[in-house]
């Protein structure tokens, strides 16, 4: 791809629309990013030249980014702070590897190397500071304790790569994974020879899978398929999906639910769009 890549920076205004407040160029395609649990002008960002970029909001245009960490040796493709303990975050990189950082440290402060092909998004446990999750092109997902040398627990997800993955924010037992063989599924971590659920629905490869920061019961998903989808795994079969989205013209890749305000959801694409708007509403409006 040929072109200045940026990490952006928004906001909604008042009215709805979004809103630049910053922008970084970097030198290669950015997978993700993510706010610090700490500081709240600190974000950080994974990048496709294997390095881990850290920007700051209010520091001149010279400062930044203010750190760049350059260990991996392939793309990095998911970037995951943490929610209980704040002071470290997670890389997921192509390079097979997990990082864990502090930006106390020089380097990072530890490497998981256990995944025999690429590692596609890391969850951290929303109650467990110690707990994380990952999720691989090997087809498994591993359970990790810090505290421990090796995962705790490793279990064949789906069939074929599994690429998203998020923990419940209401019942640390509870994950979600989505694959390139289009479903999603819900597992209990202390019996995962067999999912909890299974959504089917999109009609290509799962990109993201997000549970809901306010409904225990409710997912949101979006896909290769261009759509994004919201979900009760819960409800019986066949009454699971409760909203599609068709806006986007490309890949849907990001998504995110907002943790402020209920039912208020963001996407963003191949397409060059970010969209924000509220559930039952078309993002195009």
């Amino acid at each position: 791809m040929v072109g200045v890549r940026r990490q952006h920076v928004l906001d909604v205004a008042p009215g709805g629309q979004l809103v630049e407040v910053a922008a970084f160029d970097t030198a290669d395609g950015l997978y993700d990013c993510a706010w610090s649990e700490d500081n709240e002008n600190i974000l950080v960002s994974a990048s496709g030249d294997g390095s881990v970029k850290v920007w700051d909001l209010q520091a001149p245009p010279q400062m930044n980014p203010l750190r760049s960490f350059e260990e991996h040796s392939h793309e990095v493709y998911c970037v995951d702070w943490n929610l209980a303990r704040r002071d470290c975050f997670l890389s997921a990189s192509w390079d097979d590897t997990v990082k864990l950082w502090d930006l106390q440290h020089p380097g990072s402060v530890r490497t998981f190397a256990e995944h025999t092909y690429c590692v596609y998004q890391t969850a951290w446990s929303p109650v467990q500071g110690d707990i994380f999750a990952s999720a691989s092109g090997d087809c498994t997902v591993k359970l990790w304790d810090l505290r421990l040398p090796n995962s705790t627990c490793t279990f064949r997800a789906h069939d074929f790569e599994v690429l998203a993955l998020d923990w419940n924010k209401y019942n640390d037992f509870v994950v979600a994974t989505g694959s390139v063989d289009k479903s999603i599924r819900v597992w209990d971590i202390r019996n995962p020879n067999m999912p909890m659920a299974t959504l089917f629905g999109h009609t290509y490869a799962v990109r993201r899978v997000v549970f809901s920061p306010h409904r225990q019961d409710v997912l949101a998903s979006c896909s290769y398929d261009m759509s994004a989808c919201l979900w009760n795994y819960q409800a019986p079969e066949g009454n699971a999906l409760l909203q599609r989205y068709n806006h986007h013209t490309e890949f849907a890749v990001g998504l995110d639910l907002s943790v402020l305000q209920e039912g208020v959801m963001a996407t963003t694409g191949w397409d060059e769009m970010v969209y924000s708007w509220r559930e039952g509403m078309d993002p195009r409006a």
